[in-house]
């Protein structure tokens, strides 16, 4: 069935920007109100009929069987004579379901399984029907809850337990209208064996609970997605007023001193677009087996330990992640096809945080980067495909193929092509009253581009030929006026690496002032065939297969593998086997592949590996190794 988000139509977009939009738990809301239909190609659910509007959480997590049990509660609004909610569900155990008021037993039915999409869970309504409860449970496979062993983390001494839920996996946690379209408030009480924490992205306490009974608040309205939990031996350390950090003891002091700088970062971001309307700022470090670097969810940030470097030159993650508060949380694309309006606007913030907090000259660097992984990801696909314009085509699609180097790092540029066409300061008006505006809403590329008519071209025909929108949103490639930069810093970086790769001493390479970007630039400067002897000369110089930093221990084992730098290996094969940031350790795999020997060491190290690693992994990893696991359904 074809199913893809349509047009807003005019009528609703103008009921949106005058603010007339649904309230809940006094937040405005971009849940869709009954009868409003908008599609989403990833979900069985159809809020247009009948939508949820308020979640209850009363579920206990069992560390010896892997499995979170209990109930969710969804109070719903339905339009007249709708007969069913239709809820997303993927590897839940359904117990009962019952209808409120009255407590009637609900008749339902399950559907069969779809790839990726898992089933919809159908219940029948009474006309009366207000809310109802679902009692279930979670069943084993692979699924956004990642059970880790005591030996998987910091501590060594008790389990952990973590969610990722993005992009369509939170129904696998709870049943759900799993689509970024339905947004609501949620409750919940979680229960967990005494001596460890429980975190969500909610109100979360600061202590642990002597009964294992914690107690949870998320006011604002949220999408499915952005529901997070986490269990473990954790510890909380304040940094300042509205931030802190969550992390196992053996992290925490290493981790709050990185992340220092936290708050200076949320206050630059609010002097550039407004307050933060999420109460307090805190951040989770995970165990190594978190897939990706980090994910917003709201209150509380989930960040890999890859980024506890010592010396704090990884925060533009958590620039990044704090950006989301803005970008992806407080205004949500609708759906997945519509990604870059998330990741886009994200990237482009964390640059204008960057600038703020790092300097000018700091930020043109990283700018100028993300370009060239924009150039890298547009040669790799060919400039004319359709997945290089920024609204993609997810129809009957995995959703995860649309996170690439498009709806990050193009829309980036797009948003600063339209700063420079704009001015800046018109430019941070008009986003100042994007985000006011459509607070608590989710956001299609439609919408958004009517909005931006309405409140910047109105009409003026030379400036929109100017700002080309449908050839940088609707288009492949990049137009031929996409935004130029040039760093002082990285031309300096780039000179250094082309004299030590036509032979120059490592001895005469200048690093004063270095960060890991300038390290980056430098490592990735360097010929793929660069040579063994020469990589000798470097790690003797300056010990990088020794480095603590995981984003330059990455680009040197790439080097290491592809000139078969035997004495890399042992260090290698370490961060393979405590690191699951996908980020870093597909590629590697794929390296290695590319020899014999490579190929042998490569699936020694996965089979070892693997268990450690998170089940979103999986699907890359597995396929790429020729794995085929003896209970697929199992861990």
């Amino acid at each position: 069935m074809q199913k893809r988000i349509i047009p807003v139509l005019k009528a609703i977009f103008l009921i949106a920007a005058a603010g007339a939009v649904l309230v809940i738990s006094g937040c405005r809301s971009g849940t869709p109100a009954a009868g409003t239909r908008i599609d989403d190609p990833h979900s069985f659910s159809r809020p247009w009929e009948v939508t949820v509007t308020e979640l209850t959480l009363d579920l206990n997590i069992d560390f010896e069987r892997k499995v979170l049990s209990g109930s969710a509660a969804w109070e719903i609004k339905a339009a007249e004579g709708a007969p069913q909610l239709i809820l997303d569900i993927n590897n839940l155990e359904i117990d009962r379901i019952m209808l409120q008021p009255g407590g009637s037993i609900a008749k339902y039915t399950v559907g069969a399984v779809e790839p990726i999409l898992g089933q919809p869970l159908t219940i029948e309504l009474a006309p009366e029907t207000e809310s109802v409860v679902v009692y279930y449970s979670t069943k084993p496979g692979p699924s956004a809850l990642d059970w880790l062993e005591p030996a998987q983390t910091a501590g060594g001494r008790h389990p952990f337990l973590y969610t990722q839920s993005q992009p369509v996996l939170a129904r696998s946690i709870f049943p759900c209208q799993d689509t970024p379209g339905v947004r609501f408030p949620y409750r919940a009480t979680i229960t967990v064996q005494p001596g460890l924490m429980v975190v969500m992205s909610a109100e979360n306490p600061q202590t642990k609970s002597d009964d294992g009974i914690y107690h949870f608040t998320m006011p604002q309205p949220i999408p499915s997605y952005l529901v997070a939990l986490a269990a473990g031996d954790l510890v909380f350390q304040s940094l300042r007023p509205r931030t802190g950090i969550y992390a196992e003891p053996e992290v925490i002091d290493k981790a709050a001193y990185e992340f220092a700088e936290t708050e200076t970062m949320l206050e630059a971001a609010e002097t550039l677009y407004g307050d933060y309307r999420w109460g307090r700022y805190d951040l989770l470090v995970l165990p190594p087996a978190f897939p990706i670097g980090g994910m917003e969810n709201p209150r509380l940030t989930f960040a890999t330990p890859t980024i506890l470097a010592g010396d704090r030159s990884l925060t533009a993650l958590i620039a990044h992640e704090l950006a989301h508060s803005w970008s992806g949380n407080l205004v949500t694309n609708a759906s997945w096809e519509n990604l870059w309006l998330n990741e886009g606007f994200t990237v482009y913030f964390e640059s204008r945080i960057m600038e703020a907090v790092y300097g000018h000259e700091y930020d043109q660097m990283l700018t100028t980067l993300s370009l060239g992984k924009l150039y890298e990801a547009l040669d790799r696909y060919g400039w004319d495909h359709p997945d290089t314009r920024l609204k993609i085509d997810l129809d009957g699609r995995d959703p995860d193929s649309c996170f690439t180097a498009m709806a990050y790092d193009k829309g980036h540029m797009f948003l600063l092509h339209l700063e420079q066409q704009l001015g800046r300061e018109r430019w941070d008006e008009f986003l100042n009253g994007y985000f006011d505006t459509f607070a608590f809403q989710s956001m299609s590329t439609e919408k958004f581009l009517e909005y931006l008519d309405a409140e910047i071209i109105t009409g003026d025909q030379e400036l929109a030929g100017r700002l080309n929108i449908d050839g940088w949103v609707y288009s492949p490639g990049l137009p031929e006026t996409f935004p130029k930069f040039h760093s002082s810093m990285l031309e300096a970086i780039r000179q250094q690496a082309d004299d030590f790769s036509a032979g120059g001493s490592a001895a005469d390479i200048d690093t004063s002032g270095w960060t890991a970007h300038h390290w980056l630039q430098f490592l990735r400067q360097l010929p793929d065939s660069i040579g063994a002897e020469r990589l000798v000369e470097l790690d003797q110089r300056f010990q990088l297969t020794n480095s603590g930093n995981a984003e330059i221990q990455f680009d040197w084992f790439r080097l290491s593998i592809l000139n078969e730098y035997a004495v890399a290996y042992p260090a290698l094969e370490q961060f393979l086997t405590s690191v699951g940031r996908l980020k870093f350790i597909r590629p590697l795999y794929q390296a290695l592949r590319t020899t014999e020997a490579g190929r042998v060491m490569a699936t020694r190290i996965y089979q070892q590996a693997r268990p450690g690693y998170h089940s979103a992994g999986w699907k890359y990893l597995d396929p790429l190794m020729g794995y085929e696991p003896a209970n697929p359904a199992a861990k």
